[in-house]
């Protein structure tokens, strides 16, 4: 009794799993029930892994588990339920690299109680295959175009004319998935519902039905079907752009954009929770973008929209021919692509008598036995084509066949003449680019002007730095000098007598003018403190208090002098420096001409 008990509650803990995993997504707070609806069962569906499983693998699990020979009302037991969703996920990890492995008994477990909880409320163990084809084809990954055709051909006669009753049934399926995720008041189930989606039409073909459930907007029973479907293709889209409500610098996702506030744009999240700020409202009509163009794009597009190079409008839906796709049997080759000579042929094959007799039979025959009778019935439609073609055709596709092999040699030998070419361009540029030593060699009058120009650079810095030199060995005697007068004027001071005299009192209180250098006729004014800049404040100070006229002006000569001298070296020094410059840009001018030569 107490394993029992253990293994019922862990039961009802795995059935509950993913409702409450979607719960604690939040989805709740969406407050249009389209998107609530359409995040929920996109939730499911990548929870559940079913994104990974394209239309075209699930119809051929179908026809690999026989369900092809049952009856849409006919019922399935879960244990076989669960062996069919084991063959899916096994088949889908065979396809996906080692790299990406999914969890195949989670996976299983997760699906299995979700459809169980969805078309088994009763608890009686069984569903029927039509609700099981219903709820894969709807949940599983690929092009909404190749489901609803899938869907028309179980739902369809063999003329390719839709049932009603059986268009029906489907929605009375299909609308159970959103009451599955709690969004049963907004989507489920009403008699009314096949009226809504075609309210006048009394025959419907396929192309019909497709435009019909495609539309924009499509009927308010299946809305939530092509959101699902976009919202699948934008989750990874990336829109450059801030959000006007909570300022992120970008957004993955939907873009809305007001068509009335200008330049004010939400994220996804801001729009689905009603957030609004400032002049915005949330009556304003919000344009939805699933991709992000630069306003350079942008100009080029209206552009070539103006110049009629690009069509206007989107492009048209392919039309499928209008013959019957209900038997799904070889599915997927017998389900018709784009109108094309192969797909007649194929759908031809797959209404033979013969064929037929094969798939309808009850009887359990071998799954390799009847591959083998399908693929015959199709090879003999195939040959008794081909035979019907008049001569006129073969002898047409023949001529076509050999101005194309024509071509193709035509093509080949362009091919090998510029490969030829190249081969010769690059054994001549690699020639080119290898030095000899007669240009090594050339030039010997620029390379001796080269050679004295950094021998007289040379010796100008040498002479620069004797001057430097020079220089301090100056500054340090005028410091001393500077001392000695000093000390000599405060003797003087002392022996007059007079306590309150200074050397700053003593000297005259205005400043020396300044005085111009006639060493140079080009050198600006100078004042002492200029001349003598670098100097300790000795110098300054015996400057400043009035020292004789005549020694202080020979000291400011001399200094003057030295900057002078400095200066024209300096200026030397660059123009060497230029002209050296100049003769390695000649000397390398020279070269690249006797390269190219």
């Amino acid at each position: 009794m107490i394993e029992e008990s253990s293994k019922s509650g862990k039961s009802l803990v795995e059935k509950r799993q993913l409702f409450m995993e979607m719960r604690a997504q939040n989805f709740d707070v969406i407050r249009l029930s389209t998107y609530r609806t359409a995040c929920k069962l996109r939730f499911v569906q990548k929870r559940c892994n079913l994104h990974l499983v394209d239309v075209w693998n699930m119809i051929e699990a179908f026809r690999d588990n026989g369900l092809n020979t049952l009856e849409h009302q006919a019922e399935i037991s879960v244990s076989r339920l669960e062996t069919i969703l084991s063959s899916i996920y096994y088949q889908l990890n065979k396809r996906l690299p080692t790299t990406h492995q999914i969890n195949v008994e989670q996976s299983i477990g997760l699906l299995l109680n979700f459809m169980v909880a969805t078309y088994d409320s009763e608890g009686r163990g069984k569903l029927t295959v039509f609700a099981m084809k219903s709820m894969l084809a709807t949940m599983c990954g690929g092009k909404i175009v190749d489901k609803l055709r899938y869907i028309f051909s179980q739902i369809s006669d063999s003329s390719g004319t839709m049932l009603f009753p059986k268009f029906d049934h489907f929605l009375r399926e299909v609308l159970k998935l959103p009451t599955a995720v709690f969004e049963g008041p907004s989507f489920g189930y009403t008699e009314h519902s096949v009226r809504t989606c075609f309210p006048q039409q009394k025959k419907i073909q396929l192309n019909t039905f497709l435009d019909v459930l495609t539309a924009d907007p499509p009927p308010q029973c299946l809305v939530w079907l092509p959101l699902m479907h976009r919202l699948a293709h934008v989750e990874n889209v990336f829109h450059p752009v801030e959000c006007s409500y909570c300022h992120s610098e970008s957004m993955m996702g939907f873009r809305y954009r007001c068509q009335q506030c200008h330049g004010y744009q939400l994220c996804q999240s801001c729009f689905w929770r009603g957030h609004a700020n400032g002049p915005h409202s949330n009556q304003h009509q919000m344009k939805e973008h699933s991709s992000w163009k630069s306003p350079a794009k942008k100009l080029s597009h209206a552009i070539s929209r103006s110049l009629g190079c690009v069509p206007i409008g989107e492009p048209p839906q392919p039309t499928f021919p209008e013959v019957s796709e209900r038997p799904p049997d070889l599915a997927p080759t017998t389900l018709l692509r784009p109108v094309s000579n192969m797909n007649v042929l194929m759908a031809s094959a797959a209404h033979t008598p013969a064929d037929s007799s094969v798939l309808e039979s009850p009887s359990r025959l071998d799954e390799e036995h009847r591959l083998i009778a399908r693929y015959a019935a199709r090879l003999a439609a195939e040959a008794s084509n081909s035979t019907q073609c008049p001569p006129t055709d073969l002898g047409f596709s023949f001529d076509a066949n050999k101005q194309q092999r024509q071509l193709i040699a035509e093509l080949e030998n362009k091919n090998r003449e510029i490969l030829q070419e190249i081969q010769r361009l690059r054994l001549e540029h690699e020639q080119a680019s290898q030095p000899t030593p007669e240009k090594a060699q050339q030039n010997p009058t620029l390379l001796a002007e080269l050679r004295l120009l950094r021998h007289r650079k040379d010796e100008l810095e040498r002479r620069m730095s004797a001057l430097q030199e020079s220089r301090r060995e100056l500054m340090v005697q005028l410091e001393g000098l500077m001392r000695l007068l000093k000390d000599e004027e405060q003797k003087q001071s002392a022996q007059s007598g007079s306590p309150h005299s200074s050397p700053s009192h003593s000297a005259s209180c205005s400043m020396p003018m300044p005085i111009r250098s006639t060493s140079a006729g080009s050198t600006p004014t100078h004042t002492p403190q200029d001349c003598l800049a670098g100097v300790g404040g000795d110098v300054l100070d015996a400057f400043s208090q009035g020292v004789p006229r005549n020694l202080r002006n020979d000291l400011l000569v001399a200094a003057d002098s030295i900057t002078n001298t400095m200066s024209s070296l300096v200026k030397e020094l660059h123009s060497v420096d230029d002209r050296l410059e100049e003769e390695e840009e000649n000397l390398r001018n020279g070269r690249d001409k006797a390269v190219t030569e």
